[in-house]
């Protein structure tokens, strides 16, 4: 089931236009896209292949299958990046189709204790806050195959 109105149902119809490193990984329930957000380096959303807003929409069948590819994509986050904490987001208020924000943090992390969406909202208003957010270590492409090798070794 999809939505034409909906954000992420779009993009899950027109995957061949995505720019190569921004689909990491296809799951039979989910996509994993990578996120703008590299400075969380290795920074993933987890959309769900059916448009719901809420996870008691999916049939336990799918809803069980979303959850285990989330946990692989985590696994594999974790593998790559080592984050000191992996924070799990599925919110929905601003794009109203389930996914996940798999946001790896580092122990270097310089707002450790405070959310992720502080700074992404100061980017929105601050165009080098929002460059120094967008910058991973290594290129999106690299950071991409890195989740990509992981995924297939599992």
């Amino acid at each position: 089931m999809t939505s034409p109105d909906c954000h992420f149902c779009r993009k899950l119809v027109s995957l061949h236009e995505l720019p190569p490193e921004d689909v990491v990984w296809q799951f039979p329930c989910s996509l994993a896209l990578l996120g703008p957000w590299q400075f969380y380096h290795g920074y993933c959303v987890l959309v769900a292949r059916t448009h719901a807003t809420e996870l008691s929409q999916l049939s336990p069948d799918e809803r069980h299958g979303y959850f285990d590819e989330m946990c692989r994509l985590a696994g594999a986050i974790e593998v790559c990046f080592k984050p000191h904490k992996l924070n799990y987001e599925l919110l929905g208020n601003q794009v109203p189709h389930l996914h996940w924000h798999l946001f790896p943090r580092q122990a270097n992390d310089p707002e450790a204790l405070k959310p992720v969406w502080l700074a992404l909202d100061r980017a929105e208003h601050d165009e080098n806050e929002r460059r120094r957010l967008q910058t991973g270590p290594i290129s999106r492409p690299e950071t991409a195959a890195l989740l990509r090798r992981c995924l297939a070794e599992t």
